[in-house]
């Protein structure tokens, strides 16, 4: 019930954020969720032993997400990347326990980019239509919902055991089904030069990716030995644990309408 009743709270927010707020109130709204994505990601890697990846994974994140609104970075955000890998070592490098100095820069660095390089993409999305946002939430959102029904009364054949013993193959078949007839049906209706091919194509890979993050995310808490990301939300678990499969689906989705408007 508690898994319901906050799924009923947020959903029309996310909704309305995504469709109709104006673009600060939008990128305020996505900055608040890449720093919670953040910050139970950088709690699951200090459970690992290296130490955590610290408050510059933050700052270059933040920097990440915004660097275009400045004309000299605009197109150039590698540049804040390879920046915070070189500052990350420079500062592992002074820690007692030099055997912990790599880990922990490759666990910050790969923070910055798989939770602020991907909610940067839904920047993008958003800049191109709102409606190619929406469309990527709705691929997790309702992927989310065919696999949890379909899975839990119907599945017999486990899909990754080891990382997460709930997940059957009959879900995840579910779970694109139900994606290409809900998100496709809503890419195809809102964004009207996209064709139903197209659209049946790209959502079941954007749905499979977004199984993968699932996936991904399970094995990062198998790691470090927690359940859950996090507590924020009722019958979720951590914020993170709501978008791991978001974070993968919107990356696929954003290059694929940069691979469109290139022609190719």
């Amino acid at each position: 019930m508690k898994r319901v009743l906050t799924a009923a709270a947020l959903i029309p927010i996310v909704v309305y954020v995504t469709l109709a707020a104006n673009y600060w109130v939008f990128a305020a709204v996505v900055a608040a969720a890449a720093f919670l994505s953040y910050r139970e990601y950088d709690a699951m890697a200090a459970a690992y032993g290296f130490g955590a990846p610290g408050p510059l994974g933050y700052a270059a994140g933040a920097a990440l997400l915004f660097c275009d609104l400045f004309p000299a970075f605009r197109g150039d955000a590698w540049l804040i990347l390879l920046a915070a890998a070189l500052v990350a070592l420079a500062f592992a490098m002074s820690l007692d326990d030099l055997a912990k100095a790599m880990p922990r820069q490759a666990l910050l660095v790969t923070g910055i980019v798989y939770i602020f390089g991907a909610w940067k993409c839904a920047l993008g999305l958003h800049g191109i239509s709102p409606h190619w946002l929406m469309y990527a939430l709705l691929v997790s959102w309702v992927g989310d919902i065919g696999a949890y029904y379909i899975g839990r009364n119907f599945g017999r054949h486990r899909l990754a055991e080891r990382v997460s013993p709930k997940k059957s193959w009959e879900g995840a078949a579910a779970s694109v089904a139900t994606a290409i007839v809900v998100a496709g049906a809503y890419l195809v209706h809102f964004v009207p030069y996209v064709s139903i091919a197209e659209a049946v194509l790209l959502t079941a890979a954007a749905n499979a990716a977004g199984q993968l993050g699932d996936l991904c995310e399970s094995a990062m808490k198998r790691g470090a030995g927690v359940k859950d990301s996090g507590a924020i939300l009722p019958g979720h678990g951590g914020f993170l644990d709501r978008v791991d499969s978001t974070l993968f689906v919107m990356p696929l989705v954003y290059g694929w309408t940069l691979l469109r408007a290139q022609g190719l």
